[in-house]
Formats: structure tokens, sequence, C-alpha cells
């Protein structure tokens, strides 16, 4: 088990019940018809402002424009998929490149916009970082693309197995109890706790885990949330390997109905606070419609949120670069977005 001996509190693995994973705290129960009526209303009744009636603004990064930047770069790429050039080596979180967050590419929350760099242009990868098996989180047929260019794939456990099983080579797997690490060309990941669940069809309900990832290069320290509900465990990772200078935070998808796996904005707010983040990055958002709310709902709270909090906030578009060397607030992007579709 990875620690820094920080907390007096002694952190625990994730546990199995009755064959399935599960979170430290209880999970609300839901009936039957509560879910189906969820699934109702998001196939059939979102409102027309869960998607973009403008163009949103992308701006395009070329293979020479990557290999330029200094390292400690940060790109979105969309939703929670980002590209973090370290130690002069590209890494990928949750990868993404599918027209639809669905199993089906006929049917399911369709992409905002296109991705900043195509998948060909994208460099050779030290490292995919996964933080669970969500059809927004984990896409098969991009995995498979990347698996020729990408030296190891870094995952909680179980959704190793099925990258194994789709045909990654088993030896560019690393698989991650939570508080388990790892070293990868100098720098440590540590598979961390979230609250939330794992699943891609009727029959795997939290077969594999669900995580954070901590990132230490040095002196330099990076949290990538995953997706999560708010609890205790941002507080107890914050105390274990804070502070950190950037928290690439969950911000978006998020419902009244189900709090326990995904952040108000408010929540993600606290996370960051709670693990002494110094920069928020809020990701999750600006791609998909995978929820209730506006789709720049999220901007506008967690922005307002952060300067009454006077918590330092970057909102870069999708494809600008974010140094931590140099970093910058970015602009209310998605403002030019309505202004533009009215």
């Amino acid at each position: 088990m990875a620690l820094d001996s920080r907390s007096a509190e002694r952190p625990k693995p994730a546990e199995r019940y009755q064959g399935a994973f599960r979170n430290d705290g209880a999970r609300p129960s839901s009936s039957l018809g509560k879910t189906l009526g969820i699934f109702w209303k998001m196939l059939f009744q979102k409102p027309a402002s869960t998607r973009p009636t403008g163009v949103v603004p992308v701006k395009s990064v070329t293979r020479e424009q990557l290999d330029a930047a200094p390292d400690f770069s940060v790109y979105r790429l969309g939703h929670s998929t980002l590209l973090l050039k370290l130690n002069g080596k590209y890494w990928l979180t949750d990868p993404v490149y599918a027209e639809r967050a669905s199993p089906l590419q006929w049917v399911g929350p369709k992409r905002f916009h296109a991705p900043p760099i195509s998948l060909d242009e994208l460099p050779p990868l030290e490292a995919v970082i996964l933080s669970h098996n969500h059809y927004d989180h984990l896409d098969q047929k991009t995995v498979l693309q990347l698996a020729a260019k990408t030296q190891h794939f870094l995952a909680p456990l179980g959704v190793g197995d099925l990258l194994i099983k789709w045909g990654v080579e088993a030896g560019k797997v690393q698989q991650l109890e939570w508080w388990q690490d790892t070293h990868v060309a100098g720098i440590r990941f540590i598979a961390t706790p979230s609250q939330h669940f794992s699943g891609r069809g009727l029959f795997d309900h939290n077969q594999t885990l669900w995580a954070s990832w901590v990132m230490i290069i040095d002196e330099v320290r990076i949290f990538f949330s995953g997706d999560s509900g708010y609890f205790d465990g941002f507080k107890l990772i914050g105390e274990q390997f804070g502070p950190f200078d950037l928290t690439l935070m969950e911000t978006g998808a998020y419902n009244v109905d189900w709090p326990h796996v995904h952040m108000q904005p408010e929540h993600s707010l606290q996370a960051h606070i709670d693990l002494n983040g110094r920069w928020l990055m809020p990701i999750h958002n600006g791609t998909f419609d995978l929820a209730f709310h506006a789709w720049s709902e999220p901007f506008d709270r967690i922005v307002a949120l952060a300067e009454q909090r006077n918590v330092l906030i970057t909102t870069p578009q999708m494809g600008e670069a974010f140094n931590l060397a140099q970093p910058h607030k970015g602009r209310a992007w998605w403002l030019e977005v309505q202004a533009s579709g009215q």
C-alpha cells in the first residue's frame, strides 16, 4: 500500500461484497422504477439547453506544437480526455474519440465538437491512464487504435483485464488497487479512491474498480479525479499526497438524483480545497450531454464559486495549452458559443 504517512487515519483498500466492488460509504438505494424513469428522461425528455446552439471553439493542435511545448503542459481534448506532457513524454487520460458516449454509435450522447488532434497525429504515448470503464471514459475503438503507440496502460483492478480481452498486449497493462502505486518513466502514479460505480452492460455492475489518480513528478503533484461523488476520501488523499499544483476535477453531468456518484459544482470546489489544490481545471464537461443541466452551466457555476472562495481556476478551450510554469485563467469561451447561437 503506497502511503506518505501524513495522516493518522489508515486508508482502506477497495472492498468487495457478494463479488462486486463497493464504495466506502453506503450508496442510497434506488428503485427500478426510478432508474428506468431516469433512463427514459435521458433518452426522450432532455431539455434543448443540454446541447450548444453555437459552434464550440476548438484550437487545433499539431505534433510540432506539442514537441515544442514545455514540460507540464496540459491539453483538454474533450470531456475527461487530457493530454499531458510530463518529463518530456506524453500521457493521456480516459481516451474517448468516439462520436457517441454509448455502446451504440447510432444512439446516445453525441459529441459537441471534434477532438483538437486526431488519433493518427497524436505522438507516441508513454501511458494511457484510465479511471473506470464507463463509455464516456473508455472507448474500445480508441484504445485499440492507440495500443500500438502506447507503452503502458494504467488501470484500476479489472479494467486491465478488459483491455487484454480486447487485444492490448498483457505486458503493457498494469492494474492497481486503491492506494497502490507504480513508477513509469520517472513519475509516480497512485491509484486513489473515488466514489462511483462501474459497468458497461446489464450483467457487469461493479465487477471492475473505479479510481482517481495522483501523479508525482519530483516536487510537482497533479490530481485526476475520474468520476466521483463528494466523499471524505478527497481530504484523506490531500493529507496523504497534497498539496497539489493542479487538480483535474470532475465538474459536469451532475443531478440532484445522483449526488453520490457525480459532484455538484459546490462539491467539486470543496474537493479541490480538501485536496489542498492550487489550480483547479474543471473537466467532464463541454463535450457530451450526460445530464439535464444546460451544457454551459458547469462552467458558469464553478467559475463563480471559485471567485467567491479566491480559488485559482483555469478554463482553457479545447486544445488550448495550460502550463503549470506559466499558468493562466483562460477565458469564458462558452459565453461566445451561447452568443453565436442566439
